[in-house]
């Protein structure tokens, strides 16, 4: 490594870290908190891998050769590792994570190149283990080499919780007046295509005054908008914690309304839902606080109840329409978003032909969809008539025609509206922006850098497939039902 000044490396300059995260806003909550606890050691971000004493693979287990998107890049990283060492330095290479979880041992028999192996609950371990890997170098400088299968394993879950572990929350946990704060994690209903009860382990809450006080800490560092984040968020029961008011055990729609208390919080989003555990209260919360956005994320994977009950979704089509009309009485601007299975093993024609009745009765502004893919260890990976990979395409291709039509449709009928728009980074073209919509839109407009952390206030002009353009206004408020900045 060259220091720009001498073209040696100087003492005092601070190591890099490069983190790649995969998956979902878990996952980028944990890396940013990563980053939190590896700082105190001196690291600061690095922009590539190129450039760092140290990578961590952040991954996830969620989908069928997710492992090997890993095993490949870390192909990548053992060459740069071997190129470091001929030129006399080295690269610490770490797996943490939801594959990391589930197939530790394997990683490191597989790829010796990577010094730790992490799973989600114990990374708030990592300055120890990094510390292990440390003296592991000094022991083998003898012959330069480690043994293959000598890598450092932390895949226990802990005894206490990773949260009494992490640093307070700082400016580098915003990102453009938004944060993720997550405050439940892992899941108890063992849906049989799932792994995450398996990587992520039990449902857990985190206590509702520890939240409170990272979020406080959050908008005090910049943040106007909170996405609360969980596996099965809308399950949370956190204990209210000594001086806590009303103490007890919180719910989710408590702990919102208690948010919606802090000074500067202008938006509050909760991903991901479950419908099993949308109560009355919380309802009522998507009609009470103002600073809830008309946006839910509410998966329903299959419209067909025979399919729901292989799947030990625990609920029908039914009860899951009713649901959307409730939230719908009390929010008639809410954008409703959803997670979609295709070709689970047995799926006929005619449950197929359920899920799309489901959504076109339904309608939604946006929706994650996928074909089954078997993950090892799930009950769905054992069952029989598992489906041919040209059904689950042919499905596939025909469920995400319907539902991008919907999302244009849903898009198109924000037109000539007036909406609050936070804006968080420069668009593809020169002078131009970009920023989030209350229903998770991404908005353009003509606008400068100084608008990146700001909610704005624009009319949306034109409707695309996955994106409005707009025009910034100043003379006019939000229109009826949008929340205001």
């Amino acid at each position: 490594m060259k220091d720009v000044r001498t073209g040696t490396r100087s003492q005092w300059q601070r190591k890099r870290v490069f983190i790649r995260t995969y998956g979902c806003q878990m996952n980028v909550y944990d890396s940013d908190r990563m980053a939190d606890v590896l700082r105190p050691l001196g690291y600061a971000l690095s922009e590539t891998p190129e450039q760092a004493d140290l990578v961590v693979l952040n991954t996830c287990h969620i989908r069928e050769r997710a492992s090997e998107k890993v095993y490949s890049e870390l192909g990548r990283l053992r060459d740069l590792k071997s190129e470091r060492r001929r030129d006399g330095a080295d690269l610490t290479i770490a797996v943490a994570g939801c594959v990391a979880q589930a197939e530790g041992e394997e990683i490191i028999q597989r790829q010796p190149a990577v010094d730790i192996v992490v799973g989600p609950q114990a990374y708030h371990r990592l300055p120890e283990l990094l510390a292990r890997v440390a003296r592991q170098s000094d022991d083998r400088r003898a012959d330069g080499r480690r043994r293959p299968g000598a890598g450092v394993l932390d895949t226990e879950f802990p005894v206490d919780s990773k949260f009494d572990h992490l640093p307070a929350p700082s400016e580098a946990d915003v990102r453009a007046g938004s944060a993720f704060l997550s405050i439940q994690e892992g899941c108890d209903k063992f849906c049989t295509f799932c792994v995450v009860p398996y990587t992520r382990g039990a449902e857990y809450s985190r206590p509702a005054t520890a939240v409170l006080q990272e979020a406080r800490g959050l908008v005090a560092a910049g943040a106007v908008e909170l996405t609360l984040l969980g596996q099965n968020v809308n399950a949370y029961h956190g204990e209210g914690g000594p001086g806590s008011i009303g103490g007890s055990t919180w719910t989710l729609a408590r702990l919102i309304r208690a948010l919606a208390e802090i000074d500067g919080l202008v938006r509050i989003r909760y991903t991901t839902s479950h419908p099993r555990d949308m109560d009355d209260d919380l309802i009522a919360v998507h009609g009470d606080v103002p600073q809830l956005t008309p946006y839910l994320h509410l998966p329903v994977q299959s419209g067909s109840d025979r399919i729901l009950e292989a799947m030990n979704r625990g609920h029908g089509r039914d009860h899951y329409r009713r649901l959307v009309d409730r939230l719908r009485g009390i929010r008639p601007d809410l954008a409703l978003s959803s997670d979609f299975i295709v070709g689970f093993p047995g799926e006929s024609d005619a449950d197929f032909d359920d899920t799309m009745r489901l959504v076109d009765e339904i309608g939604f502004a946006s929706a994650y969809t996928f074909k089954y893919s078997r993950r090892p260890g799930t009950p769905g990976a054992a069952l029989g008539d598992q489906l041919a990979e040209s059904i689950k395409t042919a499905r596939l291709a025909a469920l995400q025609s319907l539902l991008g039509r919907q999302q244009r449709d849903f898009n198109a009928s924000k037109v000539g509206a007036v909406v609050p728009v936070l804006f968080a980074e420069a668009g593809r073209k020169p002078g131009q922006m970009l920023g989030k919509s209350p229903w998770l839109q991404s908005v353009y407009v003509e606008g400068g850098a100084d608008m990146i952390g700001s909610i704005v206030n624009v009319r949306l002009l034109a409707a695309y497939a996955l994106s409005l353009a707009g025009e910034v206004v100043t003379d006019e408020s939000p229109s009826r039902f949008e929340v205001a900045a």
